[in-house]
């Protein structure tokens, strides 16, 4: 009997859960929170799990989430339209200068990253805004007005001084070479504070309304926003907008990277790059037409993998990221992994890994080797050749890259 690329989870009295997680971790606690997500009467179908899955804060880590008129705000999270952006350039190893620490300086340099807590001079968000992102803000400005104007609590977030920022956490900058030794920069960012203060915002105000409504839910984080109301209409005008201001965050960063690289002596300082560049974001909703119905696609740590749609699946520090092509499996409601998926919390990470195991995990990799960074090393992490295997029916792998600098937040 074949296997299916996919575990069949059954619920009674509620939608069943396929979950791509042959051969990889999936703990107990993701299983007992999806399983609650799912007994929602919002629910299209089934929900689906992807290989990287982990128990998350709101709703499950690695899920897609479709929904028939309504949208759970918890789900999309607070992290709006966090993602991924890669370019490819016409450079290759042999012309890299053999000490790396220069091109991580000027990345560092170039892009505020990190958080200086409890000070008005945060060293993640911009000091002086530059023109450059002072042009883009003002093209995202008109709507965020109209926003703020219904819901004024929102206006007091990072707004311009986030964009084109990194941020801290799992975001990061990196310099990669593919299988043909061709250099490739990538990067993982979202909304940044703005985006965290809308999506906290509406998560607050769709646990009142369920309240209201006398809702019987299995859990309050579950609480979602009905079409026809009116916050679900503020709703989706926020979340799209938060989604475009993570997508011209992303390529403000790129723009930044280019030019701080073209600037290092050694690098050829005319070195082009692939007009194709892919941007793609990982926690998002969107309006989609699945099985002949128009739903709500909420992916919370997964990317959309239409057929021949390229999308970014990184892996940890010191592990290979993939660039893949969507497979347009109906299954999956067209969807894919978003990375490696955790298999420790941050706090058990900086408890169980020493700073000469992370120092030894990312050899070869310029990057932070202080302890600062051990919850984001690869042992915190799936491994990430058994998280593709798991997914081989999702996506193909296009180009595999090897990451020689990193940039942390």
């Amino acid at each position: 009997m074949t296997q299916l690329p996919f575990q069949l989870i059954e619920n009674e009295g509620a939608v069943p859960i396929k979950a791509w997680v042959n051969g990889v971790p999936f703990d107990k606690g993701a299983q007992e929170q999806v399983r609650l997500a799912a007994q929602l009467p919002i629910i299209y179908k089934w929900i689906a799990l992807m290989p990287d899955v982990h128990k998350g804060i709101g709703a499950t880590v690695g899920s897609v989430i479709p929904t028939t008129k309504a949208i759970i705000p918890a789900a999309v999270g607070v992290d709006i339209g966090c993602g991924m952006m890669a370019v490819r350039t016409d450079m290759t190893a042999d012309q890299l200068p053999d000490n790396l620490k220069p091109l991580r300086t000027a990345i560092e340099k170039a892009v505020p990253h990190g958080r200086t807590s409890g000070s008005r001079k945060d060293k993640g968000s911009w000091q002086d805004v530059p023109t450059r992102v002072a042009k883009n803000w003002a093209s995202l400005n008109t709507r965020f007005g109209e926003i703020v104007r219904k819901h004024p609590a929102i206006e007091k977030s990072n707004h311009v001084t986030h964009l084109g920022t990194l941020g801290t956490g799992n975001h990061f900058i990196e310099l990669c070479l593919d299988e043909a030794n061709r250099v490739w920069i990538m990067l993982h960012s979202g909304s940044r504070g703005v985006g965290n203060r809308i999506g906290s915002y509406f998560i607050e105000l769709a646990k009142k309304d369920m309240r209201g409504w006398h809702a019987n839910l299995p859990d309050v984080n579950l609480s979602y926003l009905r079409e026809g109301t009116e916050h679900f209409d503020d709703y989706v005008e926020a979340v799209d907008w938060a989604q475009d201001f993570a997508r011209q965050n992303r390529a403000l960063m790129m723009e930044n990277v280019i030019k701080a690289l073209r600037e290092v002596k050694g690098i050829p300082t005319r070195f082009k790059t692939e007009k194709q560049a892919v941007n793609c974001h990982h926690n998002y909703v969107s309006q989609e037409i699945h099985f002949g119905n128009k739903v709500w696609v909420t992916r919370k740590g997964a990317v959309s993998a239409r057929q021949d749609e390229l999308g970014i699946i990184p892996g940890s520090m010191g592990a290979r990221s993939f660039i893949v092509r969507g497979r347009g499996n109906p299954e999956s409601f067209h969807s894919c992994s978003h990375g490696a998926g955790r298999v420790m919390s941050r706090t058990q990470a900086k408890k169980r890994i020493s700073l000469d195991e992370h120092q030894e995990a990312t050899a070869g990799v310029e990057c932070r080797k202080d302890a600062g960074v051990i919850d984001e090393t690869p042992a915190a992490y799936k491994p990430i050749d058994a998280v593709m295997k798991a997914q081989s029916d999702l996506v193909e792998v296009v180009h595999t890259l090897k990451q020689i600098v990193c940039v942390k937040g």
